[in-house]
């Protein structure tokens, strides 16, 4: 074995030099080196943006779903997707712990990994036989591979399985937004994509960091209703995302232009109009894998948008335990997830 790295440096086959997340194929084995955790795996939680690319790429057929999982799991060792980029999260229980680890976990406890699938050993090994494809939880029997800088949370005794994880999973959202919210004073806050999971909890959590103004923006009539029925946002409006003008003039009728606007929708092509509907010296945070920051950047310039644009990486200190402090305070953000889970 050679000496272990803390970001996993280690366990990557190909190519040499890069990080996890970067590389072609993980190593897989099940012995430890001395900073690393082994967990059982119970269930993946596949990206949003991922799961829909490779919905749509399989024609919406479960079996063809799975398959795809199966071989990219088998082929890189870890679950990311070769489009999106992007891969999710899991829940297990730690089955060992080696001796130098710093995650401070110990045998039997039951976690969710606070980093991505793109980036961590995985084998699975009951060929996912009680998943339909159709879903982006996903039973699994297996085992993942946590490293030195990895970050894990026990899971909440109060919550069930399937409903923390998926909280838990776009916890990075409504912590990001709360601290850009923070250096604001009252501000009106734009969230597209209000009714989905990161962006409900987004919702909750700019309320919560002293937002003026929280308007929701959402595709269609059905998860307006959602949304209204949750009373998480002051206004909620319909409008197509990746249509710029009719976007920021739906935000505009709503007592936009917005000082932050969060970008929570899993389709690309909503760069543009995120940047519209946002004020100057405003705040832009894409919290989609499906964003192209290329397109972000070339496009504020293209409209002399003098606005920041930030990149939802996904941690926050702290972030699972707001985002699961704002869904056991919020009943309508409760109901929402219970809802869909």
């Amino acid at each position: 074995m050679t000496d272990a790295d803390p970001t996993g440096m280690h366990r990557v086959l190909a190519p040499t030099g890069v990080l996890p997340q970067a590389a072609d194929r993980l190593d897989t084995r099940r012995e430890l080196w001395p900073d690393e955790v082994r967990v059982r795996v119970e269930r993946l939680n596949l990206d949003a943006a991922s799961y829909r690319q490779l919905e749509q790429a399989n024609a919406g057929d479960g079996d063809r779903v799975r398959a795809a999982v199966l071989d990219i799991v088998a082929g890189r060792g870890k679950m990311q997707n070769p489009v999106t980029g992007s891969g999710g999260m899991l829940v297990g229980e730690v089955e060992e712990v080696g001796p130098d680890s710093p995650l401070g976990l110990a045998v039997g406890d039951r976690v969710a990994t606070l980093v991505s699938l793109s980036l961590t050993p995985l084998v699975i090994e009951d060929g996912l036989a009680r998943w339909d494809g159709r879903s982006e939880q996903v039973p699994c029997d297996g085992y993942a591979v946590l490293f030195g800088r990895s970050i894990a949370a026990r899971l909440p005794d109060d919550l069930p399985t399937a409903l923390a994880l998926a909280v838990m999973d776009v916890c990075g959202a409504p912590a990001l937004t709360a601290r850009v919210v923070h250096g604001y004073e009252s501000p009106t806050v734009c969230v597209i994509g209000a009714a989905g999971k990161s962006g409900s909890l987004t919702c909750a959590g700019a309320r919560d960091a002293g937002a003026g103004r929280v308007v929701g923006v959402v595709p269609v009539e059905r998860e307006a209703a959602l949304l209204r029925e949750a009373a998480l946002a002051d206004e909620v409006v319909l409008a197509d995302a990746r249509d710029p003008v009719a976007l920021s003039q739906a935000v505009a009728t709503a007592g936009g232009p917005a000082d932050v606007t969060v970008v929570c929708v899993d389709v690309p092509g909503c760069e543009h109009g995120a940047i519209l509907s946002t004020t100057a010296g405003g705040t832009v945070v894409f919290f989609s894998m499906a964003t192209s920051f290329s397109a972000a950047a070339l496009g504020a310039e293209g409209l002399a948008a003098d606005v920041t644009m930030l990149v939802g990486n996904g941690y926050t200190p702290g972030h699972a335990d707001l985002a699961l402090d704002l869904l056991r305070r919020h009943d309508g953000l409760r109901q929402l997830f219970d809802s869909r889970h």
